[in-house]
């Protein structure tokens, strides 16, 4: 039998002292649901619009916005240890809280994780859940409202505090069956991810890996390495989004032709002749021209592609196999146990030190991975099954 909602009505809080009642009231509670109402489409940073809380007897709705309220009560409650702090698919909302507190809420429970863990697939939606848990539905009216316009509207209050309603029941329907198949602990060693800041921060040094790159030997790679750290750390300090400074598409251009002056600049497609004179540009071409400087020792190797250290394509389709029938048959979502990438690594001559070959993903999958491999275990097709089959 489903749990049944009951929806207080919910508060709009404006003032930092009906704030910091609320808090004291929900820091004597076992938990309470979060979640945010935020806006990104013009800036880098996301800018936190509404906070939702949900406790046992109080629903409110934060105006995040407004001019007298301070929210340190929050981060006081939010630093709580004997709070937990439920969200659903947290990781925007808890880099929004990184940013104005300086720390990640503790402790952390995601129902999408526990989701994962509890059967219900590869990142399922909180529709699904709430109507599966809690046999509600979710009014989606209201899910791309200009959350900045203000005066909020009575109904985007009421959507907003929907959500964090429902999601008391997810969280109870999911934790008394984790409970009750002895898997909370498996969703606590997903929390230890989500507790580490580093989650949360873009190093702009990295910045360059999310970009498809093709045939660029070691000099366009400094150069491609270069630029999109410099676009990182530009779109932070003006608070735009990425895309608004240079294109993905055009950091690769740029780096095949290392362009010297504002002239070669507004040869690359897209870039105007007043971003190429303006400091933007003058900026840029500095960058380019450092990297252009390297000496020959200091330039970034190329991935090596060495077909012979390759894993067998076999393999990792018979490792795949594996994983779908682990998967299933513990019921619990396959990308949460191992990656592609880490499939690819296991299947090579040295598997590294992988996530799923320790914990309960080693008892789900990564032990029985490492006997296919060693050929003490097959897999067989049995009518419309795939089961592991020992060798004697």
């Amino acid at each position: 039998m489903k749990p049944q909602a009951t929806f207080a009505d919910p508060v709009l809080i404006t003032t930092t002292a009906a704030l910091a009642a609320l808090c004291e009231r929900l820091a004597t509670e076992a938990y309470v649901t979060v979640d945010t109402e935020f806006m990104r489409e013009r800036t880098y940073f996301p800018e936190l619009c509404v906070i939702q809380l949900g406790g046992a007897r109080d629903v409110a709705v934060i105006d995040a916005q407004a001019p007298a309220l301070d929210l340190a009560p929050l981060g006081a409650l939010f630093a709580n240890p004997g709070v937990v702090k439920v969200f659903h698919a947290c990781r925007q909302d808890i880099e929004i809280f990184l940013l104005k507190f300086g720390a990640v809420p503790t402790p952390i429970f995601d129902t999408q994780v526990a989701a994962m863990v509890a059967g219900f697939g590869d990142q399922v939606g909180y529709d699904t859940l709430v109507s599966s848990l809690a046999g509600g539905s979710i009014d989606k009216a209201h899910r791309f409202s200009d959350w900045q316009a203000r005066p909020l509207s009575p109904a985007q209050i009421t959507y907003a505090a929907a959500d964090v309603t429902w999601l008391r029941l997810v969280y109870e329907a999911l934790r008394e069956r984790l409970v009750r198949e002895s898997r909370i602990d498996w969703v606590a060693e997903e929390a230890a991810i989500l507790n580490e800041p580093g989650t949360y921060r873009t190093d702009p040094a990295d910045a360059w890996r999310r970009l498809k790159l093709r045939g660029a030997n070691r000099r366009q790679l400094a150069i491609v390495q270069a630029i999109a750290a410099w676009r990182e750390r530009e779109a932070m300090r003006i608070n735009i989004p990425r895309q608004r400074v240079i294109k993905d598409e055009q950091i690769p251009e740029l780096a095949a032709l290392a362009p010297t002056d504002a002239e070669g600049l507004t040869r690359v497609r897209g870039i105007t002749r007043g971003f190429a004179e303006g400091k933007s540009g003058q900026a840029l071409l500095a960058v380019i021209a450092t990297a252009r400087a390297l000496p020959e020792r200091d330039l970034p190797q190329l991935p090596r592609v060495n077909d012979a250290a390759k894993p067998s394509p076999a393999l990792v389709a018979l490792l795949k196999v594996l994983l779908t029938e682990r998967a299933n048959a513990n019921h619990v979502a396959a990308r949460l146990i191992a990656s592609g990438d880490d499939i690819d690594t296991l299947a090579g001559d040295t598997p590294a030190n992988l996530p799923c070959l320790t914990g309960w993903r080693a008892d789900v999958f990564g032990t029985d991975a490492l006997r296919l491999k060693a050929g003490k275990i097959a897999l067989a097709a049995k009518g419309r099954r795939v089961e592991v089959i020992e060798i004697g």
